[in-house]
C-alpha cells in the first residue's frame, strides 16, 4: 500500500532501554524509558512532568502499547500514513531504507547477535507496530547505512581475510542516521555546503560513537563490528584488548556471562559503580569519589583521542559537532573533551558553551565547535516517505 503525501509518519525509535514514538510533521512525541527496570518512566512533548510507572515496563512490545495509547490521548483524529523504524544493524545487506516484509524482518532478527542490546528491541517494536497498524506501510532505516561509504582500509579488520570473505566480519559503524543529520545541519548552520567540509561528529549518550564525515560521506567511525567498540559508553567498555576477554574466558567466565558484562555492566556504570547516567556520576564525583572522577576522565579522554585520530583520517577538520543526551546537554563534558585541543585550532567560548549556544567556539577559532540536537526521527520520516513515494512514481 503506497503512502499518501499528507498525514503523519509514525517514527518508532527503539533504543537499548527506551522506546520513542513521534508523529511527523506534528512532532508530538512519547518516550518510555528504563524498560526492564522499576520504575519505568513515561513522558511526552506536551506535558512537562514525567509519569513514573511503578510496576515497570516488561519489554519493547509493552512499551509500544503504552506509547501508542498515550499518543491517542494527546492527539485527536491523526492519520498515520506510514511507519518509519530505526534499526541499528543492517549488516552489508541493508545499505538504504527498506520496506519491511516477513523475510526482511527475519533478516533483521538474524543480525541480533551483532547488536544484542538493540536489534532484538527493534524487532519487538516492529512486530508490535505491524500488529497494531497492519494497514500502513512500514519502512526500516538503518544506523549502519550511512557508513556504507567507508573505504576498505577503515572497515576491514586485521583478521585472516577468510573471516570477511565467508562471514562478513568487518567494522560497520553505527548511529549513522544521526551522524548524517547533525553534520548536514551543522554545515547549514555554518553557511557552508557539507561537500566542502571535514567534520568530526560526536554522538554521546548511553551509546557513544564518533564519526569522520569528509565532504558529506562517512569515511571512518569508532564503532566496529558491533556497537561495543570505540568510546567509553554508559554500560559498554568501548575499545578493549581482545586478549582480556580471552583471559576472562580461560578463567571460567562463560560466553553468556561475558556478553552480559560487556553489554550491560561496563562503561561508566561499571567504572563508577554508580550509574550509567553522567548526571548521577558527576554528583558523586563532586563529593570526591575517586572512581566516579576517573570514569569521567576516561570518558572525556577517549573522546579527545577520537577527535585526533579521525582528524588524521580526514587530513584535517573544519568542525566538531556534539549531539546525543550528553553531547548536547552537558557543557562541562564538552569543555573537558576539547580542553587541550587548541593546537588543533578549536577554542571554546566558555559563556556560549555554558548557555548551550549552537556554535560555541570563539570567533577566532579556525575549527568550529557546535551542538546540534539529535533528530533521527525527522530524518527517518523523510527517508521513509521518499522511499515510498519513489515506489509510487516508479
Amino acid at each position: 500500500m503506497p503512502a499518501e503525501r499528507s498525514g503523519e509518519v509514525l517514527v518508532i525509535n527503539t533504543g537499548s532501554s527506551s522506546l520513542k514514538v513521534e508523529l511527523v510533521p506534528s512532532r508530538t512525541k512519547v518516550t518510555v524509558e528504563r524498560i526492564g527496570t522499576t520504575p519505568a518512566v513515561l513522558s511526552n512533548s506536551r506535558e512537562p512532568d514525567v509519569i513514573l510507572l511503578p510496576k515497570g515496563v516488561k519489554d519493547h512490545a509493552h512499551a509500544f502499547e503504552i506509547a501508542l495509547g498515550q499518543l491517542n490521548e494527546l492527539e485527536a483524529n491523526f492519520k498515520i500514513i506510514a511507519c518509519g523504524h530505526r534499526v541499528v544493524h543492517g549488516g552489508e545487506r541493508f545499505s538504504e531504507p527498506t520496506v519491511i516484509d516477513p523475510e526482511m524482518l527475519q533478516a533483521i532478527d538474524d543480525l541480533s547477535s551483532l547488536a544484542p542490546l538493540h536489534n532484538p528491541g527493534n524487532v519487538m517494536g516492529i512486530k508490535a507496530a505491524l500488529e497494531a497498524l497492519p494497514a500502513v506501510p512500514h519502512v526500516a532505516v538503518f544506523d549502519t547505512a550511512f557508513h556504507s561509504t567507508k573505504p576498505p582500509r577503515a572497515y576491514v579488520t586485521g583478521l585472516p581475510k577468510r573471516f570477511y570473505e565467508r562471514q562478513r566480519i568487518r567494522n560497520y559503524g553505527f548511529h549513522g542516521t544521526n551522524h548524517d543529520f547533525v553534520t548536514a545541519r551543522a554545515a547549514r548552520q555554518l553557511g557552508r555546503d557539507r561537500s566542502e567540509l571535514k567534520i568530526v561528529s560526536l554522538h554521546l549518550g548511553n551509546g557513544c560513537s564518533a564519526c569522520a564525515v569528509k565532504h558529506g560521506e562517512s569515511i571512518d567511525s569508532t564503532m566496529g563490528f558491533t556497537p561495543l567498540a570505540g568510546l567509553l559508553m554508559g554500560t559498554r567498555p568501548g575499545d578493549l584488548d581482545p586478549g582480556i576477554m580471552l583471559t576472562m574466558l580461560e578463567r571460567g567466565i562463560t560466553v553468556d556471562e561475558l556478553t552480559e558484562i560487556v553489554n550491560r555492566e561496563s562503561g561508566l556504570k561499571g567504572l563508577s559503580g554508580v550509574s550509567n547516567d553522567m548526571r548521577d556520576i558527576r554528583r558523586v564525583a563532586e563529593r570526591g569519589d575517586e572512581w566516579a572522577e576517573l570514569a569521567i576522565e576516561i570518558f572525556t579522554y577517549r573522546c579527545r583521542k577520537a577527535i585526533g585520530s579521525l582528524t588524521a583520517a580526514m587530513d584535517g577538520v573544519d568542525a566538531i559537532v556534539f549531539t546525543g543526551g550528553i553531547g548536547q546537554n552537558d557543557p562541562l563534558t564538552r569543555e573537558e573533551i576539547l580542553a587541550g585541543l587548541e593546537w588543533l585550532g578549536v577554542k571554546v567560548d566558555m559563556k556560549r558553551n555554558s548557555i548551550g549556544m549552537t556554535v560555541f567556539s570563539t570567533k577566532d577559532s579556525t575549527v568550529s565547535a557546535l551542538t546540534i540536537p539529535a533528530d533521527e526521527e525527522g530524518l527517518i520520516a523523510e527517508q521513509a516517505l521518499a522511499l515510498l513515494w519513489d515506489r509510487v512514481v516508479a
